[in-house]
Protein backbone atom coordinates (compact mmCIF):
# COMPACT_ATOMS: atom_id res chain seq x y z
CA UNK A 1 0.00 0.00 0.00
CA UNK A 2 1.53 3.34 -0.47
CA UNK A 3 0.41 7.11 -1.28
CA UNK A 4 -0.84 6.82 -4.36
CA UNK A 5 -3.59 4.05 -2.92
CA UNK A 6 -5.32 7.32 -1.34
CA UNK A 7 -5.57 4.86 1.80
CA UNK A 8 -3.33 5.52 5.03
CA UNK A 9 -3.63 3.11 7.51
CA UNK A 10 -3.52 3.49 11.31
CA UNK A 11 -1.02 0.98 11.76
CA UNK A 12 -0.10 -0.69 15.42
CA UNK A 13 2.74 -0.28 17.36
CA UNK A 14 3.20 -4.15 17.49
CA UNK A 15 2.63 -4.40 13.75
CA UNK A 16 4.91 -1.73 12.51
CA UNK A 17 7.78 -3.09 14.41
CA UNK A 18 6.93 -6.41 12.27
CA UNK A 19 7.19 -4.64 9.43
CA UNK A 20 10.52 -2.92 9.78
CA UNK A 21 12.19 -5.85 11.60
CA UNK A 22 10.88 -8.41 8.26
CA UNK A 23 11.19 -5.44 5.70
CA UNK A 24 14.38 -4.18 3.44
CA UNK A 25 15.07 -0.22 3.63
CA UNK A 26 13.17 -0.01 -0.27
CA UNK A 27 9.96 -1.42 1.34
CA UNK A 28 9.77 0.25 4.51
CA UNK A 29 10.01 3.75 2.70
CA UNK A 30 7.00 2.93 1.13
CA UNK A 31 4.63 2.10 3.78
CA UNK A 32 2.71 4.75 4.87
CA UNK A 33 2.51 5.72 8.33
CA UNK A 34 6.15 4.53 9.47
CA UNK A 35 8.72 7.31 10.31
CA UNK A 36 12.41 7.20 10.13
CA UNK A 37 12.46 7.96 13.53
CA UNK A 38 10.50 4.77 14.16
CA UNK A 39 12.42 2.88 11.75
CA UNK A 40 15.78 3.50 13.34
CA UNK A 41 14.56 2.38 16.82
CA UNK A 42 15.02 -0.96 15.45
CA UNK A 43 18.65 -1.06 15.01
CA UNK A 44 20.57 -3.97 13.67
CA UNK A 45 20.89 -5.26 17.25
CA UNK A 46 17.25 -5.21 17.80
CA UNK A 47 17.09 -7.51 14.33
CA UNK A 48 19.44 -10.06 16.08
CA UNK A 49 17.19 -9.91 18.66
CA UNK A 50 19.48 -8.29 21.37
CA UNK A 51 19.84 -4.65 22.61
CA UNK A 52 22.46 -2.86 24.83
CA UNK A 53 20.59 -3.85 27.84
CA UNK A 54 21.25 -7.22 27.52
CA UNK A 55 24.80 -6.77 26.83
CA UNK A 56 24.99 -5.14 30.32
CA UNK A 57 23.38 -7.81 31.70
CA UNK A 58 25.22 -10.64 30.70
CA UNK A 59 28.22 -8.66 32.76
CA UNK A 60 26.38 -8.13 35.67
CA UNK A 61 25.27 -12.22 36.00
CA UNK A 62 29.36 -12.77 34.88
CA UNK A 63 30.60 -10.11 37.77
CA UNK A 64 28.32 -11.54 40.31
CA UNK A 65 28.96 -14.49 39.78
CA UNK A 66 32.87 -14.19 40.46
CA UNK A 67 32.15 -11.89 43.46
CA UNK A 68 29.41 -14.09 44.80
CA UNK A 69 31.55 -16.77 44.12
CA UNK A 70 35.03 -15.84 45.54
CA UNK A 71 33.28 -14.26 48.45
CA UNK A 72 31.36 -18.04 49.50
CA UNK A 73 34.21 -19.86 48.40
CA UNK A 74 37.47 -18.94 48.30
CA UNK A 75 39.44 -19.66 52.14
CA UNK A 76 42.42 -17.73 52.62
CA UNK A 77 42.63 -20.23 56.38
CA UNK A 78 43.72 -18.09 59.37
CA UNK A 79 41.97 -17.21 62.16
CA UNK A 80 40.05 -14.47 63.93
CA UNK A 81 41.96 -11.75 65.36
CA UNK A 82 41.54 -8.65 67.16
CA UNK A 83 41.68 -4.91 66.21
CA UNK A 84 41.27 -1.59 68.06
CA UNK A 85 39.22 0.56 66.10
CA UNK A 86 39.23 4.32 65.44
CA UNK A 87 36.67 4.81 68.43
CA UNK A 88 39.48 2.71 70.87
CA UNK A 89 37.11 -0.16 71.09
CA UNK A 90 38.50 -3.82 70.30
CA UNK A 91 36.74 -5.34 67.03
CA UNK A 92 36.97 -9.18 66.79
CA UNK A 93 37.77 -9.52 62.47
CA UNK A 94 36.80 -12.30 60.91
CA UNK A 95 40.69 -13.59 59.82
CA UNK A 96 39.70 -15.65 56.69
CA UNK A 97 38.29 -15.79 53.09
CA UNK A 98 37.80 -12.72 50.97
CA UNK A 99 36.00 -10.99 53.98
CA UNK A 100 39.16 -11.64 56.44
CA UNK A 101 39.46 -7.72 57.02
CA UNK A 102 35.99 -7.93 57.98
CA UNK A 103 34.09 -7.92 61.02
CA UNK A 104 33.00 -11.32 62.73
CA UNK A 105 29.45 -10.28 62.79
CA UNK A 106 29.23 -8.84 59.24
CA UNK A 107 31.46 -11.36 57.55
CA UNK A 108 28.84 -14.17 57.72
CA UNK A 109 26.44 -11.57 56.57
CA UNK A 110 28.22 -10.78 53.39
CA UNK A 111 28.97 -14.58 52.59
CA UNK A 112 25.39 -14.92 53.35
CA UNK A 113 24.54 -12.58 51.09
CA UNK A 114 26.78 -14.10 48.33
CA UNK A 115 25.32 -17.30 48.36
CA UNK A 116 21.92 -15.99 47.84
CA UNK A 117 23.08 -14.22 44.81
CA UNK A 118 25.23 -16.79 43.64
CA UNK A 119 22.48 -19.80 43.89
CA UNK A 120 19.28 -17.53 43.72
CA UNK A 121 18.99 -14.05 42.40
CA UNK A 122 21.75 -15.15 39.50
CA UNK A 123 19.55 -18.08 38.09
CA UNK A 124 16.46 -15.31 38.27
CA UNK A 125 18.22 -12.85 36.53
CA UNK A 126 19.86 -15.35 33.77
CA UNK A 127 15.62 -16.49 33.50
CA UNK A 128 14.85 -12.93 33.41
CA UNK A 129 17.12 -11.89 30.82
CA UNK A 130 16.30 -15.21 28.43
CA UNK A 131 12.81 -13.83 28.69
CA UNK A 132 12.98 -10.28 27.45
CA UNK A 133 15.37 -11.55 24.27
CA UNK A 134 12.63 -14.18 23.51
CA UNK A 135 9.20 -12.15 24.42
CA UNK A 136 10.05 -8.22 24.51
CA UNK A 137 7.28 -6.93 26.23
CA UNK A 138 6.66 -4.68 28.61
CA UNK A 139 6.34 -7.72 31.40
CA UNK A 140 9.77 -9.01 30.34
CA UNK A 141 11.66 -5.34 30.42
CA UNK A 142 10.19 -4.55 33.61
CA UNK A 143 11.31 -7.92 35.45
CA UNK A 144 14.52 -7.56 33.84
CA UNK A 145 14.97 -3.95 35.10
CA UNK A 146 13.33 -5.19 38.79
CA UNK A 147 16.71 -7.62 39.11
CA UNK A 148 18.88 -5.01 37.74
CA UNK A 149 18.09 -2.90 40.54
CA UNK A 150 18.59 -5.78 43.60
CA UNK A 151 22.38 -6.42 42.09
CA UNK A 152 22.11 -2.35 41.94
CA UNK A 153 21.49 -2.95 45.66
CA UNK A 154 24.44 -5.51 46.22
CA UNK A 155 26.58 -3.90 44.10
CA UNK A 156 26.55 -0.76 46.17
CA UNK A 157 26.48 -2.76 49.36
CA UNK A 158 30.11 -4.63 48.49
CA UNK A 159 31.92 -1.96 46.64
CA UNK A 160 30.88 0.82 49.58
CA UNK A 161 30.57 -1.31 52.63
CA UNK A 162 33.00 -4.16 52.85
CA UNK A 163 36.72 -3.57 53.76
CA UNK A 164 39.13 -3.27 51.30
CA UNK A 165 39.85 -6.53 49.51
CA UNK A 166 41.69 -7.38 46.06
CA UNK A 167 38.08 -8.23 44.08
CA UNK A 168 38.06 -3.83 44.46
CA UNK A 169 37.99 -3.43 40.68
CA UNK A 170 35.58 -6.23 40.21
CA UNK A 171 33.04 -4.09 42.71
CA UNK A 172 33.28 -0.90 40.91
CA UNK A 173 32.57 -2.87 36.78
CA UNK A 174 29.94 -4.41 38.79
CA UNK A 175 28.27 -0.75 40.37
CA UNK A 176 29.50 0.36 36.52
CA UNK A 177 27.28 -2.07 35.20
CA UNK A 178 24.20 -1.65 37.20
CA UNK A 179 23.82 1.79 37.44
CA UNK A 180 23.87 2.35 33.44
CA UNK A 181 22.54 -1.42 33.00
CA UNK A 182 19.70 0.55 34.91
CA UNK A 183 19.19 3.87 33.93
CA UNK A 184 19.32 1.97 30.09
CA UNK A 185 16.07 -0.49 31.22
CA UNK A 186 13.72 3.06 32.52
CA UNK A 187 15.03 5.00 28.98
CA UNK A 188 14.05 1.71 27.09
CA UNK A 189 10.66 1.49 28.38
CA UNK A 190 8.17 4.03 27.22
CA UNK A 191 5.76 5.10 30.43
CA UNK A 192 2.59 5.51 28.71
CA UNK A 193 2.80 1.75 26.99
CA UNK A 194 2.72 0.99 30.82
CA UNK A 195 0.09 3.56 31.61
CA UNK A 196 -2.11 1.84 28.93
CA UNK A 197 -0.90 -1.94 29.73
CA UNK A 198 -2.27 -1.65 33.83
CA UNK A 199 -5.51 -3.09 34.24
CA UNK A 200 -7.55 -1.56 37.24
CA UNK A 201 -8.26 -5.05 39.14
CA UNK A 202 -5.46 -4.44 41.08
CA UNK A 203 -5.62 -4.23 45.06
CA UNK A 204 -4.84 -0.32 45.05
CA UNK A 205 -5.73 0.46 48.54
CA UNK A 206 -3.54 -3.00 50.07
CA UNK A 207 -0.33 -1.59 47.51
CA UNK A 208 -0.83 1.92 49.01
CA UNK A 209 -0.52 0.36 52.45
CA UNK A 210 2.10 -2.01 51.90
CA UNK A 211 4.13 0.68 50.85
CA UNK A 212 3.37 2.83 53.35
CA UNK A 213 4.00 0.38 55.75
CA UNK A 214 7.35 -0.39 54.31
CA UNK A 215 8.56 3.08 53.96
CA UNK A 216 8.13 3.37 57.76
CA UNK A 217 9.19 -0.06 58.92
CA UNK A 218 12.87 0.77 57.60
CA UNK A 219 13.21 3.98 59.23
CA UNK A 220 11.80 2.06 62.55
CA UNK A 221 14.15 -0.53 62.19
CA UNK A 222 17.64 1.70 61.78
CA UNK A 223 16.59 4.74 63.03
CA UNK A 224 16.73 4.15 66.21
CA UNK A 225 20.17 2.67 66.49
CA UNK A 226 21.50 6.02 65.05
CA UNK A 227 19.15 8.10 67.37
CA UNK A 228 20.68 5.71 70.51
CA UNK A 229 24.21 6.33 69.14
CA UNK A 230 23.65 10.63 68.98
CA UNK A 231 22.01 10.47 72.90
CA UNK A 232 25.12 7.94 74.02
CA UNK A 233 27.39 10.25 72.07
CA UNK A 234 29.03 7.36 71.04
CA UNK A 235 29.13 5.58 67.55
CA UNK A 236 26.65 2.93 66.60
CA UNK A 237 27.00 0.22 68.09
CA UNK A 238 27.98 -2.18 65.36
CA UNK A 239 29.79 0.64 63.41
CA UNK A 240 32.90 -1.56 64.36
CA UNK A 241 35.84 -0.91 62.27
CA UNK A 242 33.84 0.55 59.54
CA UNK A 243 33.24 4.33 58.73
CA UNK A 244 29.49 4.52 58.19
CA UNK A 245 26.86 1.85 57.42
CA UNK A 246 25.75 1.40 54.05
CA UNK A 247 22.50 -0.30 54.78
CA UNK A 248 21.45 2.51 56.82
CA UNK A 249 22.35 5.17 53.88
CA UNK A 250 20.68 2.68 50.96
CA UNK A 251 17.45 1.97 53.41
CA UNK A 252 16.95 4.92 54.44
CA UNK A 253 18.31 7.78 52.08
CA UNK A 254 16.86 5.83 48.58
CA UNK A 255 14.67 2.81 49.39
CA UNK A 256 11.81 4.30 52.31
CA UNK A 257 11.66 7.40 50.13
CA UNK A 258 11.27 5.28 47.09
CA UNK A 259 7.87 3.84 48.39
CA UNK A 260 6.72 6.96 49.17
CA UNK A 261 7.38 8.86 45.50
CA UNK A 262 5.56 5.77 43.86
CA UNK A 263 2.91 5.62 46.71
CA UNK A 264 2.13 9.52 45.56
CA UNK A 265 3.04 8.28 41.54
CA UNK A 266 0.49 4.98 41.67
CA UNK A 267 -2.36 7.53 43.25
CA UNK A 268 -1.94 9.68 39.74
CA UNK A 269 -1.82 6.23 37.80
CA UNK A 270 1.51 7.37 36.33
CA UNK A 271 3.62 4.53 34.13
CA UNK A 272 7.08 5.26 36.40
CA UNK A 273 4.94 4.34 39.52
CA UNK A 274 4.14 0.69 38.13
CA UNK A 275 7.39 0.60 36.97
CA UNK A 276 8.63 1.84 40.67
CA UNK A 277 6.67 -0.94 42.38
CA UNK A 278 7.78 -3.71 40.32
CA UNK A 279 11.20 -2.60 41.42
CA UNK A 280 10.37 -2.51 44.98
CA UNK A 281 8.42 -5.46 45.10
CA UNK A 282 11.00 -7.72 43.28
CA UNK A 283 13.71 -6.00 45.89
CA UNK A 284 11.74 -6.41 48.99
CA UNK A 285 11.29 -10.42 48.15
CA UNK A 286 14.94 -10.83 47.74
CA UNK A 287 15.95 -9.10 50.79
CA UNK A 288 13.08 -11.38 52.55
CA UNK A 289 14.96 -14.47 50.98
CA UNK A 290 18.67 -13.20 51.54
CA UNK A 291 17.98 -12.02 55.77
CA UNK A 292 17.36 -15.71 56.64
CA UNK A 293 19.67 -17.18 54.59
CA UNK A 294 22.49 -14.58 56.37
CA UNK A 295 20.98 -15.19 59.65
CA UNK A 296 21.82 -18.68 59.21
CA UNK A 297 25.73 -18.17 58.39
CA UNK A 298 25.91 -16.22 61.51
CA UNK A 299 24.42 -19.05 63.75
CA UNK A 300 27.08 -20.98 62.31
CA UNK A 301 29.44 -19.25 63.28
CA UNK A 302 28.50 -19.26 66.91
CA UNK A 303 26.93 -15.56 66.75
CA UNK A 304 24.26 -15.20 69.06
CA UNK A 305 21.15 -12.86 68.12
CA UNK A 306 18.60 -12.09 70.20
CA UNK A 307 15.37 -13.03 69.55
CA UNK A 308 13.69 -9.68 70.11
CA UNK A 309 16.10 -8.68 67.14
CA UNK A 310 15.35 -12.10 65.22
CA UNK A 311 11.10 -11.06 65.49
CA UNK A 312 11.18 -7.11 64.94
CA UNK A 313 13.83 -7.27 62.16
CA UNK A 314 14.20 -10.84 60.42
CA UNK A 315 10.17 -11.68 61.01
CA UNK A 316 8.87 -8.21 59.79
CA UNK A 317 10.99 -8.01 56.48
CA UNK A 318 10.27 -11.37 55.99
CA UNK A 319 6.46 -10.73 56.53
CA UNK A 320 6.51 -7.70 54.05
CA UNK A 321 8.21 -9.98 51.48
CA UNK A 322 5.47 -12.87 51.61
CA UNK A 323 3.00 -9.66 51.30
CA UNK A 324 5.35 -8.35 48.15
CA UNK A 325 4.95 -11.78 46.62
CA UNK A 326 1.34 -11.69 46.14
CA UNK A 327 1.27 -8.14 45.00
CA UNK A 328 3.84 -8.99 42.33
CA UNK A 329 1.95 -11.39 41.08
CA UNK A 330 -1.37 -9.62 41.28
CA UNK A 331 0.65 -7.13 39.20
CA UNK A 332 2.04 -9.62 36.25
CA UNK A 333 -1.87 -10.88 36.22
CA UNK A 334 -3.20 -7.22 35.51
CA UNK A 335 -0.72 -5.95 33.18
CA UNK A 336 -2.22 -6.90 29.62
CA UNK A 337 -0.08 -8.78 26.83
CA UNK A 338 1.45 -7.84 23.48
CA UNK A 339 2.87 -4.36 24.73
CA UNK A 340 6.11 -4.03 23.65
CA UNK A 341 8.96 -2.14 24.74
CA UNK A 342 11.29 -0.19 22.49
CA UNK A 343 14.93 0.36 22.74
Amino acid sequence: MNLQDGYSPDYSAEFKEQIILNATSLEISSIVNISVQEVEIVTPARKANYDTEHILTIIIIVLSLITAGFGLFYNSGGAPYNFINQYGDVVKLYGRGLYRHDSFFKAPVFRGTDCTIFFIVCPLLITALIQDIRLKTLKSRMSLIAFISCFMYYAASIAFGVTYNSLLFVYILLFAACFFGLIKGLMSIDFKQVEKSMTNSLSYKGIYSFLIITGIALYAAWLPDIVTALVAKRPLLLIENYTTEITYVIDMGIIAPACFICFYLLKQRKGLGFILLEILLTLCIVIGIMLPVQTMFQIYEGIIIPLPAIITKLGSFCILALFAFNFKVQALYNMADGFKHYT
